[in-house]
């Protein structure tokens, strides 16, 4: 009995399987240890610890306090202007933490891309989900806040907070995967992160309200993904702000865009980091 020849073809995988996302659950274990030893690392000879992670935002609340509430008297919609900054600093942390952390993290971890196989995308998303112990902490304080000042939560907070929260990991993410590949082979992002930084902070409503810009470029200002964040927030925690608008829906759509694209862009040049790094 003969068999007849048959022929294989190998084709590159295209589409969502060329993302090959599965490894990240194979290595889940990794993503844990990686994400411990960001927050090791960060905390590590510190005289006081994770209360870094509540000094700077207060610190930064204080001094928008007396900028924009005490100087400029800024709008706040009724709310103690304290809780207005502070409820948007958190997402705000996190999104910096991955801008900054996030961008370096495969020039930092050089020794292990150059020398062992692991999926690359685990170490800017280590870095995006250490920050979520310094969310879940200044969140705290938070809260004390609001007792202090008896302000409530507003009642659709349980089922509105976790996907505000989603969105900002999404948007914070994206935005790590697109400048972490490009410092691999641009080390100007190091140069430009500060002044992003800088500059992204101020373009986003979180030291101040969102309804201070004119009607007629709400939709422009909602292409920052940031902007929707924020005032998703204090809408989900305070009841502060119109709620899901259509500005709402252009951030979201901006951040998802930033975050599919981003994933495609690290992946498309995932093979050239070890050469390159």
């Amino acid at each position: 009995m003969t068999h007849e020849p048959h022929t294989v073809y190998i084709k590159p995988t295209k589409g969502l399987a060329a993302l090959n996302l599965r490894d990240l659950w194979i290595y889940r274990e990794l993503i844990f240890f990686m994400v411990w030893r960001d927050i090791k690392i960060k905390y590590k000879q510190t005289m006081l610890g994770m209360a870094w992670a509540v000094i700077q935002p207060v610190m930064t609340m204080l001094v928008f306090t007396f900028l924009f509430d005490k100087v400029a008297q800024l709008p706040t919609e009724g709310v103690p202007y304290p809780i207005f900054s502070f409820t948007a600093l958190l997402p705000w942390g996190l999104f910096a933490t991955a801008l900054n952390q996030g961008s370096r993290a495969l020039v930092a971890h050089q020794n292990m891309v150059t020398k062992i196989y692991f999926p690359r995308l685990i170490l800017p998303a280590a870095s995006v989900f250490a920050g979520l112990v310094d969310f879940f902490i200044a969140f705290v304080l938070l809260v004390g806040l609001m007792l202090y000042y008896r302000v409530a939560p507003a009642w659709h907070l349980l089922w509105t907070l976790p996907l505000f929260l989603l969105l900002a990991i999404v948007t914070a993410l994206g935005v790590a995967l697109w400048l972490s590949a490009i410092n691999v082979q641009y080390r100007d992002v190091n140069q430009a992160l500060p002044f992003l930084s800088q500059f992204w902070l101020f373009a986003t409503p979180v030291a101040y309200s969102a309804s201070v810009i004119s009607p007629k470029w709400q939709i422009v200002y909602s292409l920052n993904p940031m902007a929707g964040v924020v005032n998703g927030f204090r809408w989900a925690l305070l009841g502060v702000g119109n709620g899901p608008d259509i500005t709402l829906w252009v951030s979201a759509g901006i951040a998802a865009l930033i975050f599919v694209s981003g994933l495609f862009y690290f992946k498309s040049m995932e093979k050239t980091f070890a050469d390159t790094i």
